[in-house]
């Protein structure tokens, strides 16, 4: 079609001391999937906001189907229509499958809640989306990937003729993102308008028709995906040309600090052995199910091992909670930065210091001073960017609340850094920056162990790259030997190495 059917004219947000929007816009057209560019911060979660009436914007209109629109509520935007799958699944764990899918929208017969309709429209979405998931199942019992697919079918059930995805494969294995594609071809052949917000640009390339770059709020521009590259949109999101993703410096590499032996829990994982040593960067690799993550909790003392032994400088020790790991100097970053990672409501200065709390609280009297110093230094050091150090953790972006959980373990000087995807869903100058400071990190000493689904970072950032599948190890790479090839093969099971 020649007109689109969602545009958005200058419009302008302001929030308390931040411009988060300056005279946008944006043309989404039927039948076609139009990526949503720029870094966190650049105003891409307010602009969705305003599309789907949580916020109402200060300025410009929003035009949809030729007509003047504004949403009160995002009832009124899902009604007309227009309906958003957000990056962290925003669902109800205590409630259904089929209660999460028609939430908002029930369908109802002689003026009574349908539950066998819903049931059974729930069991044909999860059929087309070829899903095996029960339609009763709660959704406190799914897996983060099966969240994420639900919120899909939920936007599905709606028929909405704009879906909005924001990093909707963040938590998606690749053959569920092979899916997700299917899915989305299906409704642009329908004529649907997908606009589709994501920092991988090889999914923009495979996916994606057109794109529109936004950068501090304000529009650059935009153009055909076919007639662009990934330099140049990195040039027009963060204004300057990114040569070197990965700043890997050359660390000194000493004395092991960390070795597990044998861990094992039934279950999740088995005989995993390592060494972490000082200044190292140690990657962990593998796909969505390996077992990388259990072993990371087991290690900071959030999951009890079945058996094993840890042992730091040389010493077995037990590691039975989170306090036990501090203790002896290790620091952990969640993958879930929203539900472990930072207190949403809490305030920037509160989060970065509560892992230090007791440090800052002599005979139990929380020094005000001290904690706001302690703030300063480590928000600073990290490049927060905030309206100022009292503001909620869920007025940031994605990659400054990334910047906020960062900061809240290095406040605790630790000697051992744990990284659970800590570049997920943050843009490239972002991701530049995480990769710096762990390489900064690297030659001051620390040593890090950096878990990654990016095959790219892990390549790019480890001195030695562990690979694991179905919870066991099935390779080690030194740096200097490690490629694209043999990492995915192991990955997948169909390669194991010798493990030193």
């Amino acid at each position: 079609m020649d007109k689109p059917i969602l545009e958005l004219r200058s419009i302008t947000k302001y929030f308390p001391g931040i411009k988060a929007l300056d005279q946008v816009n944006l043309q989404v057209y039927p039948g076609e999937v139009h990526a949503l560019i720029g870094e966190n911060g650049a105003g891409k979660s307010t602009l969705v906001k305003i599309m789907t009436g949580v916020y109402q914007p200060t300025s410009g209109d929003m035009i949809y189907k030729d007509e003047p629109v504004e949403f009160s509520n995002a009832l009124d935007a899902q009604h007309a229509g227009i309906t958003a799958i957000h990056q962290e699944a925003s669902m109800f764990p205590e409630l259904t499958v089929t209660e999460n899918i028609y939430m908002g929208h029930h369908l109802k017969s002689k003026g009574r809640l349908s539950w066998r309709e819903m049931k059974e429209q729930t069991r044909i979405l999860l059929e087309r989306m070829e899903l095996d998931i029960n339609p009763d199942s709660l959704v406190k019992n799914l897996s983060t990937a099966q969240r994420h697919m639900v919120e899909i079918a939920k936007a599905l059930s709606i028929d909405a003729d704009v879906v909005i995805m924001d990093e909707p494969t963040s938590a998606l294995t690749m053959r569920e993102v092979e899916d997700l594609y299917k899915i989305i071809r299906q409704l642009k052949d329908e004529g649907k308008a997908i606009l589709f917000i994501s920092h991988k640009f090889e999914e923009i390339f495979e996916i994606c028709d057109s794109f529109t770059v936004y950068r501090d709020g304000k529009y650059i521009g935009d153009g055909k995906v076919a007639e662009s590259s990934v330099d140049k949109m990195v040039n027009m999101m963060v204004g300057r040309s990114l040569d070197q993703m990965f700043p890997k410096a050359d660390a000194e590499i000493t004395d092991t600090i960390l070795e597990a032996r044998s861990l094992s829990r039934v279950g999740y994982f088995k005989d995993i052995s390592f060494e972490l040593r000082k200044g190292e960067i140690l990657g962990f690799f593998g796909l969505v199910g390996a077992g990388r993550t259990e072993v990371m909790r087991v290690l900071f003392g959030i999951d009890k091992k079945t058996s094993g032994e840890i042992f730091i400088d040389g010493k077995e020790i037990a590691i039975d909670t989170a306090r036990d790991a501090m203790k002896n100097g290790i620091a952990y970053i969640p993958e879930d930065r929203q539900e472990q990672g930072a207190i949403q409501e809490m305030s920037l200065n509160h989060n970065i210091t509560l892992a230090k709390i007791n440090d800052i609280s002599p005979l139990g009297i929380l020094n005000g001073k001290v904690q706001m110093d302690v703030t300063r230094k480590y928000g600073s050091l990290m490049e927060i960017k905030a309206a100022g150090w009292d503001v909620n953790a869920n007025t940031l972006s994605g990659g400054n609340q990334q910047k906020v959980v960062i900061a809240k373990w290095l406040a605790t000087d630790p000697k051992i850094l744990i990284m659970d995807e800590p570049t997920k869903g943050i843009d490239v100058a972002t991701k530049a920056a995480v990769h710096s400071f762990v390489s900064r990190m690297a030659c001051e000493g620390m040593a890090v162990i950096l878990v990654s689904s990016e095959l790219p970072e892990v390549l790019g950032m480890a001195d030695r790259i562990m690979v694991m599948h179905e919870g066991t190890v099935t390779a080690c790479f030194e740096r200097d030997e490690a490629d694209s090839e043999k990492i995915i093969k192991a990955a997948t099971g169909q390669v194991q190495e010798a493990v030193s």
